[in-house]
């Protein structure tokens, strides 16, 4: 049987037409009161299992919902169709009703009632309260809102769980967008302090275009975008623009497997790396734990430059001698490790007239297992355990690398855009270039991922390689933050996310969780990424390409900062000269509780 809510619900006014940061007057905001109605079968709302689902919005002929359409996407793939399109293709229809439904054809009521009996959906219908319809027949659910952006927006957010079923934009089971002052926070502060902040980075060329997201009590607070791609100003930095990720990887992509592991009682944080990687049992490094490696507390070198072994000993460092990419051929690359020609076993594309050995991934595991460890103890922050978890999660997985971690975690999450080599599903013009190498690859890194070792890897690995939007990786940290709960599902024991973000070695003076970055033990204003207000149960990461992420369960708080600091080189400090990073954070703290 159809249960029935009449629910009062806060309505925005115009500020989800012009964006986040340009919130109206609260007085205002509150003055747009209206009555928000819901019929929903059995709680068929939230949606759930997004994975499961190919998800049609279908739009009335003559009738557009591009606000109602805009919101649906923050949550997942929506494909935009007419009802008179064939529609097979899809498991679940959304159905955009305009305000008067006379204004529709009987037949075309009568197409949309068949809809409704065909496939499971919910009809946003955009106007004051009417007398039920046999359009209405047989909708899972029915969703009444007023009819202007306002009401699209809202309606969008309700089906999702952006909201939980009392309005309430902290109760809700996925991420919400609302006003700042809706969350008790001054948002006025929020446009003003980061605005001026991020500007001062364009100003220093710090980096050619930043994007900051902010959510408070899993809800999307501020959301903006600065700048261009790159310093030629042609194209502008849009929210939906996909970053290379960088060592955010690192706690966005294996840990989140070893997280899961551990909450079931499969994985133990203080087994020895020969236990999950046997081929390293007659190692120096067979009897290290998992736990001293995450933290980065296992004496392992910090780092290999792979791509160097790769060449003759008259070639290492070609760049001193003035070669440039018109003379890339001139290279010199020992046997089965590169080469300027693809062919069946040079087939890993690294660049445009560079290619890699297929076997030559073997030899970078070698190059780990040889390695020497250093002489005295203590934290020193190392990639090397990273290249080696994912031939450990798909080997205990039972499935590719990659499938695991969309199957079970972004894909599930409506995480879409997080991926590895993102050109196979994205154009250039979605994706913010990195660095113009001069010394390896030679060419614009754009696309493809700008560390060299993930690079050789295939552009797979859990050292760097993921690309993701800003939406989407809000998403996964939403998570964390809700200690392993997203969408009314669970994906990680509370008490795992709570062992993993916690500091492990504080004692030996070594902040660092597992995999997670931590908070200094004690402060300093000069070498810290976050605001001093950060809470010790905070957690997150930081990024070479300029990216970073934050949570702290104290205060609520998601902050993500996205820049390409390293275009056009590497060389380019600006960023945290300026402190960037731990001044947006401090404005953020700022702003709680002081609208």
């Amino acid at each position: 049987m159809i249960r029935k809510y009449l629910l009062t619900c806060l309505f925005f006014g115009g500020f989800l037409l012009v964006g986040m940061s340009q919130v109206p007057n609260v007085n205002a905001f509150k003055a747009a009161l209206t009555t928000f109605q819901v019929d929903n079968d059995k709680e068929y709302l939230p949606l759930k299992e997004l994975d499961q689902k190919k998800i049609a919005f279908v739009e009335s002929q003559g009738y557009q919902f591009r606000d109602a359409l805009k919101y649906l996407k923050k949550y997942t793939v929506i494909t935009a169709v007419n009802s008179t399109d064939d529609l097979s293709a899809f498991d679940e229809l959304i159905i955009g009703l305009p305000a008067n439904l006379d204004m529709l054809s009987i037949t075309k009521q009568a197409q949309i009632e068949l809809l409704t009996e065909s496939y499971p959906s919910t009809l946003l219908f955009f106007g004051e309260p009417a007398a039920r319809s046999t359009v209405f027949k047989h909708a899972k659910a029915v969703i009444q809102a007023e009819d202007n952006a306002a009401g699209q927006a809202l309606a969008a957010q309700y089906v999702f769980g952006g909201i939980g079923t009392d309005l309430s934009w902290s109760t809700g089971t996925r991420l919400g967008y609302a006003p700042p002052a809706l969350l008790d926070m001054n948002g006025q502060l929020l446009k003003d302090s980061i605005k001026a902040i991020v500007e001062h980075g364009l100003e220093a060329k710090a980096y050619p275009g930043a994007q900051v997201l902010v959510a408070h009590k899993g809800t999307v607070v501020y959301h903006e975008a600065f700048g261009y791609h790159t310093y030629d100003s042609l194209r502008e930095v849009a929210k939906e623009d996909i970053y290379d990720l960088a060592s955010v990887t690192k706690v966005s992509s294996a840990l989140a497997a070893l997280m899961k592991w551990h909450g079931e009682g499969e994985l133990d944080l203080d087994g020895s790396l020969a236990d999950y990687y046997p081929d390293f049992s007659k190692s120096n490094k067979a009897a290290l734990s998992l736990r001293q490696m995450l933290a980065h507390n296992a004496r392992l070198k910090s780092w290999i430059p792979y791509w160097q072994a790769t060449l003759k000993k008259q070639a290492k460092y070609p760049w001193r001698k003035g070669w440039t990419s018109d003379r890339i051929n001139d290279y010199r690359f020992r046997r089965k490790t590169l080469s300027v020609d693809s062919s069946a076993d040079y087939s890993i594309y690294l660049s445009k007239g560079l290619y890699q050995h297929q076997d030559y991934r073997q030899q970078m595991m070698k190059s780990i297992k040889k390695s020497p460890l250093n002489e005295g103890p203590g934290y020193v922050y190392s990639g090397l355990l990273f290249y080696l978890l994912p031939e450990i999660v798909a080997t205990k997985a039972g499935m590719d690398y990659e499938r695991y971690l969309k199957e079970t975690f972004y894909q599930p999450l409506g995480a879409n855009t997080i991926t590895f080599n993102p050109l196979r599903f994205h154009t250039k013009d979605e994706i913010i270039p990195t660095e113009r190498d001069t010394f390896f690859r030679m060419t614009q890194i754009h696309g493809y991922v700008h560390d060299e070792g993930a690079a050789m890897m295939g552009g797979v690995s859990a050292n760097a390689g993921l690309f993701s939007n800003a939406n989407d990786l809000a998403k996964l940290f939403q998570m964390y933050l809700n200690y392993g709960e997203y969408g009314g599902e669970r994906y990680i024991a509370a008490e795992s996310v709570q062992e993993f973000a916690r500091c492990q070695y504080c004692e030996e003076e070594n902040r660092r969780g597992l995999g997670f970055d931590k908070p200094l033990i004690t402060y300093d204003a000069a070498s810290s990424s976050v605001a001093e207000a950060a809470s010790s149960a905070s957690f997150g990461h930081s990024g070479y390409t300029g990216t970073f992420v934050w949570v702290d369960p104290e205060t609520d708080l998601l902050f993500i900062f996205l820049s390409n600091r390293v275009y056009p080189t590497r060389l380019n400090r600006q960023l945290y000269e300026l402190n960037i990073r731990p001044r947006i954070h401090k404005v953020i703290y700022d702003a709680l509780g002081s609208k």
